[in-house]
C-alpha cells in the first residue's frame, strides 16, 4: 500500500505519533523518519517517552541533545531525559533568584524543585523548546510519544500552564519562584499555537486492528480535538491476512481484526487512514524499519515452517496458586505498553477471587482500559481506577479544609489559586496510590500499572516522599513510620509481576524496568511471557516465521533475566469479560 499511504504525502513540519502502548508508535515514527531522510530531508526524531527504546531501534546510543544516526544520512535523534531536564530546569530557576539570596533560601527552593511535578514540567519545558525555539536546521521534527495517557497530559500542558500563568504574578508556585515559569510564558503560547496549526502539525493516531486500541484511538482523537489538535490521521498497524485457510489461529486473527475494523467508532472511521501489514520479524534495525513502507519485501524473509517449540514454563494458573497460598498483600503488574498488563492483572484478580479471596483490582493508568477488559462483575471483586480529576478535586478540598481553615478570604483565594497548578494532579495521584498501597495490609490488592515510563515517574514520587518523611522523622526513632516505598520493598507485602511479549523490544524494556526497580530495592517476583505462539499449533507461514525470534527471547528471559517465569499462550480472540478471564486463570 506504499503508493497510497497518506502519512508522508505533503507531511507537515511536526509529526506526532501517539496511541495505546504496544501499537507500534516507535516503529512507525522511526520508519517515517528514515523514509523522509532517504528522500533527502533533514529530520530530528524525538522520544518523549520516559522509557524510550529509540536507542535499540536505531542501534545508536542517544542523549538529550540531537545525535547523528550514522547509518541514515540526515537523521538525528534524541531522548527527552526527564531527570536531566529536571536538573537543567532547577539550575535555570535558581539562576533567577536575586544575588542576595542566602544559601538557606537556595536550598529551600532546590527542595521545592525536587518532586515529581518538577520532573514533569522540566520534560515538558524541553518538549516546548522543540516547538517554540529556532530549529531551522531540520525540515521535519518527529515525536515518538509515550503511551496515550502520558501523552495527553503532555499535550494538554501548554494550555494548562498558559491558563495558570495568565494574570498570575505572585512570587511563588508549587515549583518554587514563580518567575521560573513566568519567563517561559511566551514559549508556552507559541507551543500552543504550533500544536493547533494544521499547516505545521499533524497527529498520527496509531492503533492495532483490535477493539481496545481502536476505542482508545477514538477517545484520544476527541480529547486532542478538544485541545485544538484537529489535523489527525489514523494509522492501522499490524494488519494480518491469513494465507492458510485451514489454520484456525491464522483465520481467527484475521476475522477478529475484520470485526474490530468494521465496528470502529464512526468518528474514527471518518479520519484519513493508512494501513501497515504485520511483518514476519521484530521491528529492530534499519532493514526491518524500512520494510514498513515496502511491505512487498517481507516475502523473502518468511521462513519455512518449523516444528512447534516446546516449553516447560508453568502457566498463569500456577502463579495465581502461589500468590493465593501466601499472605495477603499487594500485586503490581508492570511492563511496556501493549504487552497485556491489563489482561494479566484482571486474570490474576479473578483467579484469586475464584480461589476464595476478596480482591480490589485497580489501575494507575490514565488511559484506564480495565473496565473494558473485565466487562462485568462478580462477587468478591471490586474494580475501580485512580481517576486523576476526581483525586485532584479530593486533594484540593482536603488541603483547603486543613491549611485554609485559619486563613482569611484573601489567603484562601491565594491558596486555592496555587492549587489550580497542573502539578497538583501529580501530587493527588501519588496520594491516591499511597492510600491503595496501604490498603493491602489486610486484603489482596492488584494494581494494573500505567506503561513503564509513567510508572517510573510515580515510583520517583514514592522515593521522593520516602526521603522527605525519613528526614522529617529522624528524631522519632526506628520503626515509627512505614512509607509506601518501604511497603513496595517488602517482598512479603508486595509481589511485582513483569509482563513481556516474546519479542526483542518488550523484553529489553522489561529488563531495564527490572534494573530500575532493583536500584530502588524492589525485587520483582516473576515474569509473565504473554501471547506466545509456540504452543498455538499454527502453520501459517508468516506466524511460523515469528516463532524463531520468539524462542530466542523466551530463552533470554528464562536463562538470564527472570527468577521465575510463567507463560500465557496466544489467544486468537482477545480475552474480554469475566468468563474469558476465568479460563485464563483457572486451576491447573
Amino acid at each position: 500500500m506504499a503508493e497510497t499511504q497518506q502519512m508522508l504525502t505533503n507531511p507537515t513540519r511536526y509529526l506526532f505519533f501517539t496511541g495505546k502502548g504496544g501499537v507500534g508508535k516507535t516503529s512507525l515514527s522511526c520508519a517515517s523518519a528514515i523514509t523522509l531522510c532517504d528522500g533527502g530531508k533533514q529530520v530530528l526524531l524525538v522520544s518523549t517517552d520516559p522509557a524510550s527504546n529509540l536507542d535499540e531501534m536505531l542501534a545508536t546510543p542517544l542523549r538529550a541533545i540531537p545525535t547523528l544516526v550514522p547509518s541514515v544520512p540526515g537523521l538525528y535523534a534524541m531522548n527527552i531525559n526527564p531527570e536531566a531536564a529536571a536538573e537543567d530546569y532547577r539550575e535555570r530557576v535558581l539562576a533567577q533568584m536575586a544575588a542576595s539570596a542566602s544559601e538557606s533560601e537556595r536550598n529551600t527552593v532546590r527542595e521545592q524543585l525536587s518532586g515529581a511535578c518538577t520532573t514533569e514540567i522540566a520534560a515538558f519545558d524541553a518538549f516546548v523548546g522543540l516547538l517554540a525555539d529556532d530549529m531551522s536546521t531540520f525540515d521535519h521534527i518527529i515525536f515518538d510519544t509515550a503511551p496515550t495517557g502520558h501523552t495527553l497530559r503532555l499535550l494538554s500542558l501548554p494550555k494548562a500552564w498558559t491558563g495558570f500563568l495568565e494574570g498570575n504574578d505572585r512570587g511563588a508556585s508549587c515549583l518554587g519562584p514563580h518567575s521560573g515559569l513566568k519567563m517561559q510564558e511566551a514559549r508556552f503560547r507559541e507551543a500552543l499555537a504550533c500544536l493547533g496549526d494544521e499547516k505545521r502539525t499533524r497527529i498520527v493516531l496509531v492503533a492495532r486492528p483490535d477493539s481496545s486500541a481502536l476505542r482508545e484511538a477514538s477517545r484520544t482523537s476527541g480529547e486532542l480535538a478538544a485541545l485544538g489538535l484537529k489535523n489527525q490521521l489514523l494509522a492501522i498497524n499490524g494488519r494480518f491476512r491469513a494465507t492458510k485457510r485451514d489454520d484456525p489461529i491464522a483465520v481467527g486473527i484475521e476475522r477478529s481484526q475484520d470485526a474490530a475494523l468494521s465496528t470502529m467508532p464512526v468518528e474514527l472511521s471518518r479520519l484519513p487512514s493508512d494501513e501497515f501489514p504485520m511483518l514476519p520479524f521484530d521491528m529492530v534495525g534499519l532493514d526491518a524499519l524500512r520494510a514498513l513502507f515496502a511491505p512487498q519485501s517481507q516475502a523473502s524473509t518468511i521462513q519455512e515452517p518449523v516444528a512447534a517449540a516446546q516449553t516447560t514454563l508453568p502457566s498463569l494458573a500456577k502463579l495465581i496458586d502461589e500468590i493465593a497460598g501466601g499472605r495477603k498483600g499487594l500485586v503490581m503488574v508492570m511492563g511496556k505498553g501493549g504487552v497485556g498488563k491489563t489482561t494479566v492483572a484482571a486474570a490474576l484478580a479473578i483467579g484469586l477471587v475464584e480461589r476464595g479471596h476478596a480482591v480490589h483490582l485497580t489501575t494507575t493508568d490514565p488511559a484506564a482500559h480495565l473496565s473494558f477488559i473485565v466487562e462485568g462483575s462478580m462477587p468478591g471483586l471490586t474494580v475501580d481506577r485512580i481517576d486523576p480529576a476526581a483525586e485532584t478535586k479530593r486533594y484540593i478540598e482536603k488541603v483547603m479544609s486543613s491549611r485554609g481553615r485559619d486563613l482569611d478570604e484573601e489567603g484562601k483565594a491565594l491558596l486555592r489559586e496555587d492549587l489550580e497548578s497542573p502539578c497538583t494532579e501529580e501530587v493527588a495521584v501519588f496520594h491516591a496510590f499511597s492510600r491503595i498501597v496501604a490498603e493491602a495490609r489486610d486484603a489482596f490488592v492488584v494494581i494494573d500499572t500505567a506503561p513503564t515510563g509513567h510508572t517510573l515517574l510515580l515510583l520517583d514520587a514514592t522515593g521522593a516522599y520516602h526521603r522527605q518523611m525519613t528526614r522529617q522523622m529522624e528524631t522519632v526513632g526506628p520503626g515509627r513510620i512505614v512509607t509506601p516505598l518501604m511497603r513496595l520493598q517488602d517482598p512479603e507485602y508486595t509481589r511485582v509481576i513483569l509482563v513481556s511479549l516474546p519479542e526483542t523490544t518488550p523484553v529489553s524494556e522489561a529488563a531495564m524496568l527490572q534494573e530500575d526497580l532493583r536500584r530502588a530495592k524492589i525485587e520483582p517476583y516473576g515474569w509473565v511471557v504473554n501471547r506466545t505462539m509456540a504452543a498455538s499449533g499454527t502453520h501459517d507461514p508468516l506466524l511460523q516465521s515469528r516463532l524463531a525470534g520468539e524462542r530466542v527471547q523466551i530463552d533470554r528471559i528464562t536463562r538470564k533475566l527472570a527468577k521465575r517465569a510463567y507463560i500465557l499462550p496466544f489467544q486468537a480472540v482477545p480475552p474480554v469479560g469475566i468468563d474469558a478471564l476465568k479460563r485464563l486463570s483457572g486451576r491447573e
